[in-house]
């Protein structure tokens, strides 16, 4: 047998050494690339810019970088349409080798997503889409949630709507999941209060013509309506019922989505309408002060939620990748620095249960002189089921 030639070993040692030196400077050089898969087109076009302008309002507050790295956007129309949300995902993961994947707002679109995120193991962060599977039944370790899920939200107004002596009540959203999700968990709460839900109106997405359903409502003559629409949606759906004279007769509840981001243009109409909702732009707190500052000086707006949701995934990165040193390749590293992120967020305390969902506040709000205006909190630190979530 050969001896081995220790000068041989020891070149071959110091070229493996140097070649995995240059890979790491490589990687710490390289931009963390952030896909963003949001609406920038369409009926939730608003809702994907907040959630743009969010995120990188908190990361220039990093100096425009992530655990020591410049961060590079790749920006994606979504378009709001679930039977391009495989493409568009694979695109965003195999062709532009992002280093995660943030969207998108509509439920329907998560379900493409996830499948695609199942299938890759890319991190992927839904700022909005309040599908519940997502975080439930179809939880996994690569998929986080910096929003809510429909259930979050609707299920406190239940108790509220009783409480405030509302026996018999009128449902009416959209005929999709999210939609659906949300009444139903409204229901939940408000028949484990003793109350009836006297009729369900499921609406086709995205249609905005609501004067039948309005007609049907007066008819009924329900004690107050509970409703989830979103976007243009929401303004359409208050402006029409305020015009047809049911604000007056019949209260008008609903998910703070439906009034999110649309004070402006729902002028008049909002005023007295009661949501529940995570966030309000009224907290009194002095990290949302700062935020609401920073934001306006930024974008020249009010944020809302959404921007909240884009704003809290740039410090839940900030946060992680700080921890892993902004080193990428470990991935289980990363994933569990980012599931024991906890936010002094401006919606309140912020921190993720077992299967990465939000644990926070929910506010009791109403629309006065343009604003929300937090009543109460609806329900404090809530922690949506996850029964199903097995990771």
């Amino acid at each position: 047998m050969m001896k081995p030639n220790n000068k041989i070993l020891m070149s071959l040692l110091g070229a493996g050494l140097l070649l995995s030196g240059q890979a790491a400077l490589a990687e710490e050089s390289a931009p963390v690339k952030l896909g963003l898969m949001l609406p920038y087109t369409g009926t939730y076009a608003a809702l994907g810019e907040a959630i743009t302008n969010g995120l990188k309002l908190a990361i220039e507050q990093q100096g425009g970088e992530l655990g020591g790295r410049r961060v590079e956007y790749v920006e994606l129309d979504s378009e709001a349409n679930p039977s391009k949300a495989p493409q568009n995902m694979s695109r965003l993961v195999k062709s532009d080798r992002v280093d995660a994947v943030i969207g998108p707002v509509h439920s329907g679109v998560a379900m493409g997503m996830l499948r695609v995120a199942k299938q890759t193991g890319a991190l992927t962060i839904i700022p909005n889409a309040g599908l519940g599977a997502a975080t439930n039944e179809l939880c996994m370790p690569n998929v986080f949630r910096t929003s809510h899920n429909m259930w979050q939200d609707a299920y406190p107004m239940g108790k509220v709507a009783h409480d405030r002596g509302h026996r018999r009540v009128v449902t009416i959203t959209w005929d999709y999941a999210g939609g659906k999700e949300d009444v139903a968990a409204f229901e939940e709460a408000f028949s484990e209060a003793g109350g009836e839900v006297m009729e369900q109106i499921l609406v086709p997405f995205p249609s905005t013509e609501f004067q039948s359903y309005l007609t049907q409502i007066a008819s009924l003559a329900p004690d107050a309506v509970y409703t989830f629409f979103a976007g243009g949606g929401g303004v359409s759906f208050v402006r029409d019922y305020a015009a047809a004279g049911l604000k007056e007769s019949i209260p008008l509840l609903g998910s703070g989505f439906m009034t999110e981001g649309n004070l402006t243009a729902l002028g008049e109409a909002g005023e007295g309408v009661l949501t529940t909702l995570h966030y309000a732009e009224t907290l009194e707190s002095e990290e949302n002060r700062a935020f609401v500052s920073a934001y306006e000086a930024a974008y020249g707006e009010t944020p809302d939620a959404y921007a909240v949701h884009g704003y809290d995934t740039g410090a839940m990165l900030a946060e992680a990748f700080t921890t892993v040193e902004g080193d990428t390749g470990d991935r289980d590293a990363l994933f569990a620095a980012l599931a024991e992120v906890e936010l002094d967020s401006p919606r309140g305390p912020l921190r993720f249960s077992a299967s990465h969902h939000p644990i926070q506040n929910v506010y009791l709000r109403e629309i006065r002189d343009g604003r929300h205006e937090v009543l109460s909190v609806a329900h404090l630190q809530l922690e949506a089921p996850d029964e199903a979530c097995r990771m």
